[in-house]
C-alpha cells in the first residue's frame, strides 16, 4: 500500500530531522552518541573536548556554523551539562569557538597544524629530531631483556631500557620504549637521552656501524597506559612503530617501540 500525503510529509520530516542531527554531530536517529568518554586517568571533559575538536577538524562542525546546545550535547553523550561546559571552555580557550549570549555557540576557526608529524621512511629522516619537540625521560632500567616479539636481528645478551615521552607545544604526542645494547649504551652521553632520536643515539656511537634498519607500523587503539601517557581517550586511534637497528654482524643493537597519537601523524610514501 502506498503512503498517503500525510505519510509522505511525516517521512520527509523525519529525514530532515535526521539530516539536521547528523550535520550537528549528533546521531541521526536520535539515539545517544557512542563515543567512549568514561576511561580512567583522563577527565571526562578532556575526552569530550577531543570529540568536539574532531568534529571541527573533519568539518562536521563547519567554521561559522552554530553547534548544538549544551543540553543537546549532554543528552547525546550521557554526561552532565557542566562537563559539556568545561569541554566547550577548552575549545573556547583555544579560539575554536565563541559563545554569544542568547544566540548560541559558533565555530570560529579550525585547529591549526594538527596533522604535523610525518613518519619518516628513510635512514636520514629517522636521525632528525622534530622541530619544537622535547623529550622526557620517564624511567631507565639496566640489563633487561626485550619484552615482546622481535622481528629482525639477533637479540643481544642484555639491554638498557629507556622509557621516553615526546612533547610538542605542551602536548605529548609519542611514548617510546627504547632498548639499547648494554655493550654500547655507556658510549652515549647522558644528555643525549633527552635530545636525540632513538636511531641517532646509536648512529653517533664511534666504532659502531649500523648495517641495517627496519621498521614496522601497525594501527591500533590506545590502552589505559597509552591513554594516560598521551592524554587521549581510551580506544583513541594510535600508530605503533617498531624500529630495529642491526650492526654488521646482524646483532640487534637498538629496538624502539613507539606509540604515536593517531590524530597528529601522517605517512607519505613515494611510489615512483
Amino acid at each position: 500500500m502506498c503512503p498517503g500525503k500525510r505519510g509522505h510529509e511525516h517521512m520527509k520530516q523525519k529525514v530532515s530531522q535526521a539530516n539536521q542531527r547528523s550535520a550537528a554531530g549528533l546521531p541521526g536517529d536520535g539515539t545517544r552518541a557512542t563515543a567512549d568518554i568514561g576511561s580512567r586517568g583522563i577527565t571526562r571533559y578532556h575526552q569530550l573536548a577531543t570529540v568536539f575538536r574532531r568534529h571541527i577538524e573533519t568539518g562536521t562542525w563547519e567554521v561559522g556554523s552554530q553547534i548544538p546546545t549544551v543540553v543537546e550535547l549532554a543528552n547525546s553523550y550521557s554526561v552532565a551539562r557542566e562537563t559539556v561546559r568545561q569541554a566547550l571552555g577548552m575549545l573556547a580557550d583555544d579560539g575554536l569557538i565563541r559563545r554569544h549570549r542568547a544566540k548560541g555557540t559558533f565555530v570560529m576557526a579550525a585547529p591549526r597544524d594538527q596533522v604535523w608529524c610525518q613518519l619518516e621512511t628513510n635512514f636520514f629522516g629517522l636521525l632528525q629530531a622534530r622541530e619544537g619537540a622535547e623529550i622526557e625521560l620517564l624511567s631507565e632500567e639496566r640489563k633487561v631483556a626485550i619484552s615482546g616479539k622481535v622481528e629482525f636481528g639477533t637479540v643481544d645478551q642484555s639491554y638498557r631500557k629507556l622509557r621516553r615521552r615526546h612533547w610538542r607545544n605542551d602536548q605529548p604526542y609519542m611514548i617510546a620504549e627504547v632498548f639499547i645494547s648494554e655493550r654500547w649504551v655507556n658510549a652515549i652521553p647522558r644528555a643525549a637521552f633527552t635530545s636525540k632520536t632513538a636511531l641517532k643515539l646509536v648512529a653517533d656511537i664511534g666504532g659502531l656501524t649500523i648495517n641495517d634498519v627496519e621498521q614496522i607500523m601497525t594501527i591500533g587503539v590506545a590502552d589505559i597506559a597509552a591513554s594516560e601517557a598521551l592524554q587521549i581517550p581510551l580506544n583513541a586511534p594510535v600508530a605503533q612503530i617498531e624500529r630495529y637497528a642491526m650492526d654488521e654482524e646482524g646483532t640487534l643493537v637498538l629496538f624502539a617501540r613507539n606509540i604515536y597519537r593517531g590524530d597528529i601523524v601522517r605517512l607519505n610514501i613515494k611510489s615512483k
